[in-house]
């Protein structure tokens, strides 16, 4: 009886004040009814079972579609601004980055071992800034992912909201991100001499298929990482397989012949081809081509699509025990 009068004397107190911004938030965008009327109900719940407290447990999503995206695009607009706040060069680091990476290897890959040639990439550093701006995006939103959960760990305990709101505002702010960024990626291509097509339209749906894979990866990996905390290590070493893996920093012309149509079943290497072909060089093969005809890109979309559906299946069976498993 005691624990349970200290646990709610404790969330009235940062309901009423306020404590941490991500509670003061929350409050303000009418959580903090719901975390009341959690808090008045926990007890009951407790006594009366498991059922019990599950029905009146947070879910994925919860039942207004439209608080759900509000408080999504908030938390996100919120965590961009906060990233530069009181930086001297605020945006400029995000673009640093992958400029920076870009340099490194666009040396070591042409002036060592020569990629872009045979066979020859026409247009190969602004296929590898791409590559790397795209995967920039896909590793900082599954990274961030794994942690995101635990770094709310303050506002989940207190507060009942959707859960799914965080992981999504992470893919968001990354979102946010990748689109400064290829701003960028334009105006370099346009000064490489690449002219505008019609097909320049696909880049928006290859930068869509990214972001289902990783939302899905990253729905996967927080609610893993809450029990396992090997995950973030996991992850760091399998980004990498994946990095190297896939023609990000090279074609996907380098692979075998005998080896191109398997090595085109990875989304990524799929997203990348068909971004070459679309974006690049409109006389590159196109993903189709390359992995055997357009019924085959079937599996690589298969994948993308299947991640995240899993993710969300996880996600929602998890979200109800997120709070007390952290």
């Amino acid at each position: 009886m005691s624990r349970s009068r200290t646990g709610s004397g404790s969330d009235g107190i940062a309901a009423e004040s306020g404590t941490g911004g991500d509670a003061g938030m929350g409050v303000a965008s009418g959580i903090g009814s719901d975390a009341g009327m959690a808090v008045a109900s926990g007890t009951g719940s407790r006594r009366a079972g498991e059922p019990v407290a599950r029905r009146h447990a947070p879910s994925a999503i919860g039942g207004d579609l439209r608080r759900f995206w509000n408080l999504t695009f908030t938390l996100a607009s919120t965590d961009f601004r906060m990233t530069y706040f009181g930086s001297a060069l605020g945006y400029l680091w995000s673009l640093m980055q992958p400029l920076m990476y870009f340099s490194v290897l666009y040396v070591v890959f042409t002036k060592i071992f020569k990629v872009q040639t045979n066979p020859p990439v026409k247009h190969y550093a602004v296929y590898m800034l791409t590559g790397i701006v795209l995967w920039t995006f896909f590793l900082q939103t599954t990274s961030t992912s794994v942690q995101c959960l635990l770094a709310r760990e303050g506002l989940l305990r207190k507060m009942r909201f959707p859960r799914l709101v965080v992981p999504l505002a992470v893919a968001l702010t990354a979102l946010f991100q990748l689109g400064m960024n290829f701003i960028a990626v334009i105006i370099f291509a346009l000064l490489s001499g690449i002219t505008p097509t019609i097909t320049w339209l696909e880049l928006p749906v290859l930068v869509v298929l990214m972001a289902i894979l990783a939302v899905g990866t990253g729905m996967i990996l927080s609610c893993l990482y809450i029990r396992y905390r090997d995950i973030a290590p996991i992850w760091g070493v399998v980004a990498q397989i994946l990095f190297y893996g896939s023609p990000v920093i090279y074609t996907a012309a380098k692979y075998p012949a005998g080896f191109q149509r398997i090595a085109l079943c990875n989304p990524i290497a799929a997203i990348n081809t068909q971004m070459e072909h679309a974006f690049v060089d409109p006389g590159a093969h196109s993903a189709a081509r390359m992995i055997g005809g357009s019924v085959r890109l079937a599996i690589p979309l298969g994948i993308i699509f299947g991640v995240f559906a899993l993710g969300a299946w996880f996600f929602h069976r998890e979200a109800p025990r997120i709070a007390e498993n952290l």
